[in-house]
């Protein structure tokens, strides 16, 4: 059975420094707190957990020390708060959001109507719609897209892993809603990456194992991805392989998303090349 690895897999740019810096943040002389999983991966927030970096829901359950600002961001109050608290504050935002968050800020200033495509209800999406001062619109399909009144201006970002080719059929339908737009294409090029790899691999073995949180949004997205190519599996980690997949199967691909660290994808790759 032949194993193949994408080209294009796990951690991306923004989680390595953002797990770089809460591992850097840990100290065991005081409390050092995520606000929220740092990244959406539930063996490394354990194995940050271990290492002595927590995780809390909200600033409520904080009475001091570290307090870690997550990769996927938060809104301008966050910061505030954080500063009024006197707490010592790490930014893990991921570069890639912070430029999502300062273009919709920078165009809910010059007064357009902002529209944001992503998934209402991810914290990344919601980090951003606080910056474009809680005024923003979040499109997540075409349909909701074509139900829009039309505006004087239109501000147009994305969530940075929302799929290239949806954002393009979305904005497609947000041109006939204003005569003037302005786009500024805020998704990561790491998600266009993996998600491109990760479709041409599927189109060339039997079978697809996606490794990942299953509450991670860019994982999910490359599974629904390949599944359309041929028979896929979403794994967390190895011990959810089933003997069962891998009958009649001669080719297997794997790939991962952005936040899955190295030592789990190893672990998937080994466990299938002993099927």
């Amino acid at each position: 059975m032949e194993v193949i690895l994408a080209d294009n897999l796990g951690f991306c740019y923004g989680v390595k420094r953002a797990i770089q810096l809460a591992e850097e943040a840990a100290d065991s002389t005081h409390t050092t707190n995520t606000l929220g999983p740092i990244i959406h991966n539930p063996q490394m927030v354990e194995k940050l957990a271990q290492n002595g970096v927590g995780t809390v829901d909200s600033l409520d359950e904080v009475s001091g020390g570290t307090i870690i600002i997550r990769s996927h961001g938060v809104g301008p109050d966050v910061y505030k708060r954080i500063e009024s608290m006197g707490l010592n504050m790490v930014d893990a935002t991921c570069p890639h959001v912070r430029k999502a968050q300062t273009s919709a800020k920078m165009l809910a200033d010059e007064g357009y109507q902002v529209v944001i495509v992503g998934e209402r209800n991810h914290p990344e999406v919601r980090s951003i719609v606080e910056w474009a001062g809680n005024s923003a619109i979040v499109v997540e399909e075409t349909e909701e897209a074509e139900q829009l009144p039309r505006f004087a201006r239109l501000g147009i970002v994305a969530q940075t892993t929302f799929p290239g080719v949806k954002f393009k059929e979305i904005v497609s339908k947000l041109l006939e809603k204003s005569t003037e737009l302005k786009i500024i294409r805020t998704i990561c090029t790491a998600t266009d990456q993996r998600q491109s790899s990760a479709v041409k691999l599927a189109q060339q073995v039997d079978m697809m194992i996606v490794v990942g949180g299953k509450n991670s949004a860019n994982t999910t997205r490359l599974a629904q991805l390949c599944g359309k190519k041929c028979k896929t599996y979403h794994v967390e980690t190895a011990d959810e392989l089933c003997d069962d997949w891998f009958e009649k199967i001669k080719k297997i691909g794997i790939t991962a998303g952005a936040s899955t660290p190295d030592w789990i994808i190893k672990e998937v790759y080994k466990k299938c090349q002993k099927k």
